[in-house]
């Protein structure tokens, strides 16, 4: 799996980080991170709720092929 996160998009609301917080964080700025180790979705099945949560849709997953 592959998480991108559009911080020129991102308002920093936090709902990824309220869905799937195993995964996400967020950054001193305010915006949505991912958490160390975790860039691969870390097998959470919230990953793709969370960007679905987000209300300016800053966050893309996809499946890695390979």
């Amino acid at each position: 799996m592959h998480i991108d996160i559009d911080k020129d998009v991102c308002i920093g609301a936090g709902q990824c980080a309220l869905t799937a917080p195993d995964v996400f964080t967020q950054d001193d700025d305010g915006l949505s991170a991912l958490l160390p180790g975790h860039e691969d979705g870390g097998g959470s099945a919230l990953v793709r709720e969370a960007a679905r949560a987000c209300p300016v849709s800053a966050i893309t997953v996809s499946e890695t092929v390979g």
